[in-house]
């Protein structure tokens, strides 16, 4: 049995204009992509992770470190 679901049109209207409103804002989209990819990689780190991935991922966290405090 298929269950259907109903969203009032207002409801659909102001989903759509939130949307719009917060990808017209550059300075939010950056900082949720930031956001998702941070939690994308704590989430890989913490899950995925095989102990050669993380002696990788070593490296290119040591190389960046000093590219930042350059």
């Amino acid at each position: 049995m298929k269950k259907e679901y109903s969203t009032p049109e207002s409801q659909i209207r102001a989903s759509k204009n939130y949307r719009q409103k917060v990808n017209s804002d550059e300075e939010k989209k950056a900082h949720r992509n930031y956001m998702t990819s941070k939690r994308s990689a704590k989430s890989f780190i913490n899950t995925k992770a095989t102990l050669e991935d993380l002696a990788e991922l070593e490296l290119l966290i040591a190389e960046r470190k000093n590219e930042l405090s350059v």
